[in-house]
């Protein structure tokens, strides 16, 4: 049921909130400040009360995107990721196969790692062995991206999104390997990592060139991946304690907690402040901004009643089937992503999305995980679908190579569909 104050508010917080969503289209640049500025209007037109802001942000998915950054910037210092491409590109017997597992390495990085900087790691390796080859490194960084961005779902850590889900449904680190007793997130974007293996293969089915590493990169400092693994370590150790047992911000305190501890090792290694400035800069405070933006935005149309007439809205064109409201959703999500940012899209549809089930009378979780697949994968479509594409665009133009649209999704859209598909199939298999 919707309050008295909240119908009064209805119309203006959809008003207000369709205006949001404009801009933060049209002005990508600028989307935290729109996002903040939105927030704080819906304050100003006391559609939310100024006692509900701070508790309306997330604060766990805040620190758990900055840590898990910071150390990330760490990590990718220590160079342990071009050691470790090195070391895969040495047991690959030709370029064909070199590039796949570049693509399928970048993968189980992103799966812990931000996708763009998982590009920024591997995409150099691939560069490389174009020049040697006298190849275009096109296909190659292309693939790179879309990889990246697949596993982004995979785990809690992997993405924006996947921590968006994971705040909103109280999901743990291993929740996304098994989930109530069946197969979580995790193996079934590996399923779809595996069916889009075999668009790979076709791409690259003429690249037989045998390679050679001769130069292994040097790793001096070995701390920085004890970090990584430390946090997903202890993030599946949070994992097992009752929910009611922890504070909610557990898995922010890991990640910042672990941050801080490789800053403070940093600064008395070196004597300066130099590492701590590169990292501490490091940091997407555009991104963090905009959650904290949207949080308090999202809030404001929870509490106007815009999500439940979103949610109805859903129901209605559904028929109140199941089937049919997670093939919407899915496909929804996969076709909204392709042109938008999915961080907002999904922010703004888990709220809907659990609004729906409510009123199914169902658990909400095939939808939450309907939602997730589409919108993560969903970016892989186009070059601006995905900020992994975006940079993987933007690494081939300083190279010299400009990307047509065309192109880009001569690769991508049967890589998407692959993996959407397959995940679309199992969630609906194992959740329904």
């Amino acid at each position: 049921m919707i309050n008295t104050e909240g119908c009064d508010n209805l119309i203006p917080a959809l008003v207000l909130f369709l205006l949001t969503y404009v801009l933060l289209l049209a002005l990508p640049k600028y989307r935290a400040y729109i996002a903040l500025a939105s927030a704080a209007l819906f304050v100003v037109f006391g559609i939310l009360p100024p006692n509900k802001v701070f508790f309306s942000v997330d604060w766990n998915v805040i620190m758990m995107i900055a840590g898990t950054m910071g150390i990330v910037s760490l990590f990718i210092e220590s160079k342990m990721p071009s050691l470790l491409a090195d070391i895969i590109i040495a047991r690959m017997p030709n370029v064909k196969w070199a590039i796949i597992s570049l693509a399928l390495f970048a993968g189980i990085i992103s799966a812990f790692v931000d996708n763009v900087a998982t590009v920024l790691m591997v995409a150099p390796v691939a560069l490389t062995i174009s020049k040697k080859l006298k190849i275009s490194p096109v296909p190659s960084i292309i693939s790179i991206a879309i990889s990246s961005n697949l596993q982004g779902a995979a785990t809690l850590v992997g993405d924006t999104t996947s921590i968006l889900l994971g705040g909103h449904a109280g999901m743990d680190f291993l929740d996304f390997f098994i989930y109530r007793g069946k197969p979580g997130l995790f193996w079934i974007v590996q399923l779809g990592a595996l069916a889009s293996m075999f668009i790979l293969l076709w791409v690259f089915r003429k690249e037989n060139q045998r390679i050679e590493v001769k130069d292994r990169t040097v790793v001096e400092d070995y701390f920085p991946s004890a970090l990584l693994t430390g946090t997903i370590v202890l993030l599946i150790l949070a994992s097992f304690i009752p929910v009611g047992k922890k504070p909610s911000i557990t898995n922010g305190l890991i990640c910042v907690g672990l941050m801080v501890i490789g800053l403070i090792r940093d600064t008395i290694r070196s004597r300066n402040f130099i590492s701590l400035k590169k990292t501490i800069m490091e940091i997407d405070y555009f991104t963090l901004l905009l959650l904290s933006g949207l949080f308090i935005v999202i809030s404001g149309i929870t509490e106007a009643g815009v999500v439940d007439e979103i949610s109805k809205l859903f129901v209605k064109l559904s028929g109140n089937n199941l089937f049919l409201m997670y093939t919407l959703i899915v496909w929804a999500s996969v076709l909204f992503s392709a042109f938008i940012d999915n961080i907002p899209y999904v922010a703004t549809m888990l709220p809907v999305t659990g609004g729906i089930a409510s009123l199914m009378g169902i658990d909400p979780t095939i939808l939450y995980f309907g939602l997730l697949t589409g919108a993560t994968l969903g970016g892989n479509i186009t070059p601006i679908g995905a900020s992994a594409n975006i940079t993987g665009l933007g690494i081939l133009k300083k190279e010299g190579y400009e990307v047509r649209t065309k192109d880009f999704m001569k690769i991508s859209v049967p890589f998407t569909l692959a993996a959407v598909t397959t995940g679309y199939i199992l969630i609906w298999l194992i959740w329904r």
